[in-house]
């Protein structure tokens, strides 16, 4: 489990195509000395497994749910990627409960300063996220959601486009400096929001009605 609360950026050295999968190549300068093999490790969300360690650079395993799931195999060399440990057992839950289980991509409208003319390392940013379908019935206002593994909160929502509120760190320490309207993000839905809903279908479909026992021969 990881909390979206990223440990450091790494950049893509390189991605190898294969058949139906992919093999990624990633450098995470000193966290990579904290891994050992095996291990896992959130790349801009995405829980992989750190494979081949040598100093300051791990290889990972792209399964073709991942290619065609996340934005990891469209990446090109030097790509500024974002990277987070799984949370120790006991420790404090900073952020919100994150599998590093992508539901899909959305596509970032824009990323712009809240104040125009101040210092860009001293403004807030508004980001502004195109959410696909599948995504929407889990997003709230005001709740959670994993923007490239970054646990953000949900400050605006109109059934398709979120926006959250970015500060200044947070534009600094991610890969959120980096990215461009038109640019591809990993998104991944609040798991508490996903079961409520189930819970709630679950007890909607269970509920006993003329109609229902009709429908199976009573």
């Amino acid at each position: 489990m990881f909390t979206g609360l990223i440990a450091a950026t790494g950049r893509i050295r390189s991605i190898e195509k294969r058949q139906g999968a992919a093999r990624i190549t990633v450098e995470a300068g000193a966290l990579a000395e904290k891994l050992h093999e095996g291990d896992s490790i959130a790349v801009n969300g995405v829980c992989l497994t750190a494979l081949d360690l040598v100093p300051g650079i791990f290889h990972a395993d792209l399964a073709a749910e991942t290619l065609a799931r996340t934005t990891l195999g469209d990446m090109a060399e030097g790509t500024v990627v974002n990277l987070e440990l799984p949370t120790p057992s006991g420790m404090p839950l900073g952020g919100h409960v994150v599998q590093g289980h992508v539901d899909a991509t959305g596509t970032l409208l824009a990323l712009d300063p809240v104040d125009a003319a101040a210092d860009r390392d001293k403004t807030d940013w508004w980001l502004r996220i195109a959410v696909p379908e599948g995504v929407r019935p889990y997003v709230v206002e005001k709740g959670s959601i994993a923007i490239d593994g970054i646990s953000l909160t949900v400050a605006r929502w109109d059934g398709a486009e979120l926006a959250v509120a970015i500060i200044p760190h947070t534009y600094a320490a991610t890969d959120l400096h980096t990215l461009k309207p038109g640019t591809k993000v990993n998104l991944e839905a609040d798991v508490l929001m996903k079961l409520a809903l189930e819970q709630h279908r679950a007890r909607q479909e269970s509920t006993l009605t003329m109609e229902s026992l009709v429908a199976r021969g009573y």
